[in-house]
């Protein structure tokens, strides 16, 4: 139902939650933002999983707890929900731009173009200074994962899916209309039986 889903947030150079230096620090604050995205969790087309300036929050708190690439930054977020969602490079890598432009991270080069991101003491600082707001986006985070592990489809399932899909492309044959029909009843059957659920 929910599937693998990605936030889009503008590309690089687009800095969405800059304003003028507060008691927030270099930016709006997380809390400005409306929540975890519109229409909250699964708010129905065009929702998105973070507020802005949600991830940039999520984001610094992770490079806080040790320096981190990038993907592994992704990764650290995607197993945060489970598998279930992972945010974009599209709104990762210029929000770390923005982290890096208001002094909250600095960059560390590599083999490459691998960039190893540091949490400053600034950064670190206004940390601290949000870190009511960035309570309450991690237990949003939990919640949602929680509400995506209630929905996921079962591995053993997602398997019996794809050895359906497979059987049907392997079988032997040409189709025949009568053939067709009594592949069409039984898939039909079969899948009123699961939302049917099972029989008292």
């Amino acid at each position: 139902m929910f599937g693998r889903h990605h936030e889009h947030q503008g590309g690089h150079g687009r800095h969405h939650d800059c304003a003028p230096v507060g008691r927030w620090g270099r930016g709006r604050p997380a809390g400005d933002d409306e929540g975890f995205g519109r229409g909250g969790f699964f708010g129905g087309r065009g929702a998105r999983m973070f507020g802005h300036g949600d991830l940039r929050l999520v984001l610094l708190a992770l490079i806080a707890e040790k320096p981190r690439h990038g993907y592994e930054l992704i990764r650290a977020i995607e197993e945060k929900f489970g598998g279930n969602y992972a945010p974009s490079p599209g709104a990762v890598y210029p929000t770390l731009t923005l982290l890096e432009e208001q002094d909250y991270i600095v960059t560390e080069s590599q083999s490459g173009t691998k960039k190893l991101y540091q949490a400053t003491e600034a950064g670190r600082q206004f940390l601290e200074e949000n870190s009511v707001p960035l309570k309450g986006i991690q237990a949003r985070m939990d919640l949602a994962a929680q509400a995506f592990a209630m929905h996921s489809t079962p591995e053993s399932v997602r398997e019996a899916m794809r050895t359906l899909k497979q059987s049907l492309h392997m079988r032997r044959g040409p189709w025949t209309t009568e053939e067709a029909e009594r592949v069409r009843k039984l898939i039909e059957a079969t899948a009123r039986q699961i939302v049917g659920g099972p029989e008292n």
